[in-house]
């Protein structure tokens, strides 16, 4: 008897737990073969070593995975000292190696603030950055280098955890597009010796924690029992920085096809938005029907992304 096609669920997010050895787009791949979803996609890549938060899309959701994406994210990182590597971590093949048993735990912290603020950064080249519409790292396991333009990052919070001399541990917060291998490289380069990743965990992303984050293997076992949906965040819950607008049954159908809604200015004034500013609506059920932008020269709330009726 052929099997049943799984039921596609609208969308929701699922926080998982990635552990070592797995790509990202494994991740995915499995995913989609313990839930049966067809529509998967995740909202930022984490190394094949790295473990922790990986925030995946399930259907619709997939559409708002830049609030997610553009979010603060949280990491616990070690760092050894006296070697660099190629690929900035423990992966790699060492290029480099220096006598780093002069270096106290006082030097790292000294050298701290000045990797904390809105600084520049040069993304190792294995890094899934595209050139030409290669990944660089296709290219560096051609041995190809090839110069790669600073990109800026915020780094809010940069912090000392441990210290088990050549190693030592260090908890960051920072903004997307920040890597944390070149990080653990330019640090080892700041202290007049070599350095690289030796492990790092993911421990949040914007609304994703990870002690609220659920393995591969746990989220096999909900299936297994017909409850992996248990596991799915709504759609909104990346939405909830945005202020909330419900609209009434007429409006909101309208809305839903992609026409603009009058904005009162009771709404304005509760919203407190500016113009351009993103607010979430609602139908009169309590559904999310889209996110869309305010025009005072309706004023209008106009249609950003809307989710599709079913």
């Amino acid at each position: 008897m052929a099997k049943t096609a799984a039921r596609q669920i609208t969308g929701g997010y699922l926080n998982v737990n990635k552990g070592a050895g797995l790509t990202s787009m494994d991740v995915l791949r499995r995913i989609k073969r313990i839930t049966g979803q067809q529509k998967v996609g995740h909202a930022g890549t984490l190394d094949p070593d790295a473990t922790g938060v990986l925030p995946v899309a399930i259907g619709k959701a997939t559409k708002f995975v830049d609030h997610v994406m553009h979010g603060r994210k949280r990491y616990s990182m070690t760092v050894r000292l006296g070697s660099a590597t190629d690929t900035y971590d423990a992966s790699g093949e060492v290029t480099a190696s220096s006598d780093a048993s002069s270096i106290t735990e006082a030097d790292v912290a000294e050298k701290l603030p000045d990797f904390t603020g809105e600084l520049t950064q040069i993304p190792p080249m294995y890094s899934a950055i595209k050139r030409n519409g290669t990944p660089l790292y296709k290219l560096a396991r051609q041995g190809v280098e090839v110069e790669r333009e600073p990109r800026a990052v915020s780094v809010y919070e940069l912090k000392m955890r441990g210290w088990s001399h050549p190693d030592f541990d260090l908890e960051i917060e920072c903004g997307s597009g920040f890597y944390a291998r070149s990080l653990a490289h330019d640090l080892g380069e700041a202290l007049g010796t070599h350095a690289h990743l030796l492990s790092l965990v993911r421990t949040r992303v914007g609304e994703f924690l990870i002690d609220d984050a659920v393995t591969l293997e746990a989220l096999q076992a909900a299936a297994d029992r017909d409850e992996w949906e248990e596991q799915v965040m709504p759609i909104d819950a990346v939405l909830r920085h945005l202020p909330p607008i419900s609209l009434n049954p007429l409006t909101g159908d309208q809305f839903r096809h992609g026409h603009p809604a009058r904005a009162t200015p009771q709404e304005v004034e509760a919203s407190r938005v500016t113009p351009g500013a993103l607010v979430r609506i609602y139908d009169s059920e309590g559904v999310l029907i889209a996110t869309a932008t305010y025009d005072p020269s309706g004023p209008w709330w106009k249609p950003d992304k809307v989710i599709a009726p079913a």
